[in-house]
């Protein structure tokens, strides 16, 4: 319900995007990570009934349960209002992130960022190892990325997708850092 009522939105708002640009704005704003943010901003998490384990490993704050909530209210809105109430509530909790996704799509998945650039400059794709660790209830990843075989960028997170993205974001900035300081001409490595 939700992507499709932000795919709806994009595609009639923003006409001039590639169908790429779209997915990626849609993909930018319909994540766990935004989800869980708007959820909390809304206090979605102190309203949740818990079992006694989850609420005392912190489930009210873990961003999966936040932001799977807020779909679930989405859901609700949906099966009591219909479409527009639904359409109406969505763009009013995201119409903001939207519109700064369509400015610049893609911005926020520094993963897509990296591919795109590990592909111009090295003709590969970033290679990713990620380790976890703590029990089921309360993991935590950390992920290192490889670029041409070297790591590049060390990421931490809840789950494996933000760990991957903090390391590209990390792997991004380097590259950046060694194009910058790169003679005028040369060719970067």
């Amino acid at each position: 319900m939700l992507g499709l009522i932000v795919a709806d939105h994009c595609f009639r708002t923003y006409p001039e995007l590639s169908e790429g640009s779209l997915a990626k704005v849609r993909a930018g704003v319909v994540s766990t990570q935004v989800l869980a943010e708007v959820g909390t901003d809304l206090g979605v998490g102190e309203a949740l009934r818990l079992g006694r384990g989850e609420d005392a490993s912190g489930g009210r704050a873990k961003a999966s349960i936040v932001a799977n909530a807020v779909e679930a209210i989405i859901g609700a809105v949906y099966l009591d209002g219909g479409w527009n109430a639904a359409a109406e509530f969505v763009l009013g909790l995201l119409g903001g992130r939207i519109a700064a996704a369509a400015a610049g799509p893609g911005q926020a998945d520094f993963k897509t960022r990296l591919q795109e650039a590990v592909i111009h400059r090295f003709g590969e794709l970033p290679r990713y190892e990620v380790q976890g660790t703590g029990p089921d209830h309360d993991r935590h990843f950390a992920a290192r990325v490889l670029v041409a075989g070297v790591p590049r960028g060390d990421g931490e997170g809840r789950s494996k997708k933000d760990a991957e993205q903090a390391a590209a974001r990390t792997a991004l900035a380097s590259l950046a850092e060694d194009e910058a300081l790169a003679p005028e001409g040369a060719a970067s490595a």
